[in-house]
């Protein structure tokens, strides 16, 4: 998948609305990164990992 030019240079992509982090490298349904971005209820992480999403409460969801 081809990241969205907002969040291009982060793997980790949260969901503010149901505290899911889903991985850009590993995607496979676009339709939800698209809406997350147009819903603009997303966050992203410093630094870009999977543990700080967790340390912020975030589920990794495998899509």
């Amino acid at each position: 998948m081809k990241r969205p030019v907002r969040v291009e240079h982060f793997r980790w992509l949260g969901d503010k609305r149901n505290q899911i982090v889903y991985d850009l490298d590993e995607i496979t349904d676009e339709e939800i990164i698209n809406e997350l971005i147009e819903s603009e209820m997303y966050l992203v992480f410093s630094p870009d990992t999977l543990p700080e999403a967790r340390n912020r409460g975030y589920r990794h969801r495998k899509v």
